[in-house]
């Protein structure tokens, strides 16, 4: 039993981070009282407001594209000219080093829900899941960078988790007093840009971790706790259609339908087409359906079957009737989806197969032809040793 359930089980918890309890306190008191003391007693400018919608979004977009989608997932390739901004940017939201970030990310996903191993576990309560798993030391959430060699060879990731102290203070103290210096507005400035923008960075990622496993819908996967949910996804920059996340993490996308709220995916996008992101990996189209339809038929087979919800169906055995029909059509459509897949590899297998006797081919007729470059020079050297040039063929 691991370390958490004994303290869990007997009342007594670890110890405090006092250190990330007094940020998270601190700032948020910051913002409930400072700020709007400042405000009705000074006012804010407009540069003060513009700024921290700026940095929140940068903020945001940072975590979204970078930590999450290219580090913790690896769904594409970015240009340096893309990695550096999320690395700063990400920092500046004082969510950890991406390294850390990323690992603790992967561990979720591979034990998602479990207690004693998914260090964010929703099983525990919103609490737990918010933010009260990283103000203790408690033994899943302990660093562990097993899941994240690739990561260790990434030179941007290194170097920030080696000055990610330095970072975070530059960005998230030097930047603000900066900027509200230029607009002649110093506290303003650093009132919003800095504590307003940084609590509210905070609280809407973390709503991914908690909330999102508590609240939606779960049109893909009912495995795991995760939800889809439109509107979480408008305040954390795409992420809230998380059900979909949880079984295809490989793919660079979260709102996969065209209607789907998720500025993360379209700045990805665009990158691509500007030559600052490449193999963007994307879930065939097929399987997303499946999985759907796949959910649709375990739910509509649950109601059908279950004692206390069935005997209150009008025309219970010609729904069953319906139902076993619609599970042959998806069993047919699926062998055919694997039919065509068989097809595909043997029609792939026999373009490779003739590429590769063109290629032999190739490479035979040019050895033939340097067979015969080297017999003619061996001819000319023979007629340079014979008296005179050989008699010409009748």
């Amino acid at each position: 039993m691991s370390t958490d359930s004994l303290n869990k089980g007997v009342g007594a918890l670890p110890p405090i981070k006092w250190g990330i309890a007094l940020l998270f306190g601190l700032t948020l008191a910051g913002v409930l009282t400072l700020v709007p003391w400042y405000g009705l007693t000074h006012g804010f400018s407009g540069w003060a407001w513009a700024w921290c919608f700026l940095l929140l979004y940068a903020n945001g977009m940072s975590i979204t594209c970078g930590y999450h989608r290219l580090w913790a997932h690896r769904t594409y390739r970015a240009h340096w000219g893309l990695r550096l901004p999320f690395m700063i940017f990400g920092g500046m939201a004082l969510q950890n080093s991406i390294l850390i970030w990323a690992t603790d990310h992967r561990r979720h996903h591979q034990h998602v829900d479990h207690n004693d191993q998914d260090p964010y576990s929703a099983g525990r309560g919103f609490w737990f899941s918010h933010i009260g798993w990283m103000l203790r030391h408690w033994e899943t959430g302990r660093n562990d960078f097993s899941n994240g060699r690739d990561l260790m060879e990434d030179p941007l990731v290194t170097w920030q988790h080696r000055h990610y102290v330095a970072l975070a203070i530059a960005t998230n103290i030097g930047l603000p007093l900066l900027l509200g210096w230029l607009h002649g507005d110093l506290w303003g400035v650093f009132l919003l840009a800095g504590l307003l923008r940084l609590v509210l960075i905070h609280h809407t990622t973390f709503l991914i971790n908690s909330l999102a496993h508590m609240w939606g819908a779960r049109p893909y996967t009912d495995t795991n706790s995760a939800r889809d949910n439109g509107w979480l996804a408008f305040l954390t920059y795409g992420e809230g259609y998380h059900n979909f996340h949880h079984i295809f993490e490989r793919d660079y996308r979260n709102g996969v339908r065209w209607w789907q709220w998720d500025p993360s995916k379209w700045l990805i996008f665009a990158a691509s087409r500007l030559g600052l992101a490449s193999q963007l990996k994307r879930v065939p189209d097929v399987t997303i359906h499946k999985a759907r339809v796949a959910m649709q038929l375990k739910r509509v087979e649950a109601a059908v079957t279950c004692p206390s919800r069935s005997r209150h169906l009008p025309d219970l055995e010609r729904l069953k009737e319906h139902l076993s029909a619609e599970m042959a059509a998806f069993q047919a459509t699926l062998a055919e989806w694997a039919r065509v897949r068989e097809e595909r590899m043997a029609s792939a297998r026999e373009r490779l197969l003739a590429r590769w006797e063109e290629a032999r081919f190739r490479d035979r007729t040019r050895e033939i032809e340097r067979n015969l470059k080297v017999q003619c020079r061996r001819l000319s050297r023979l007629a340079t040793e014979l008296s005179g040039p050989l008699p010409q063929p009748a």
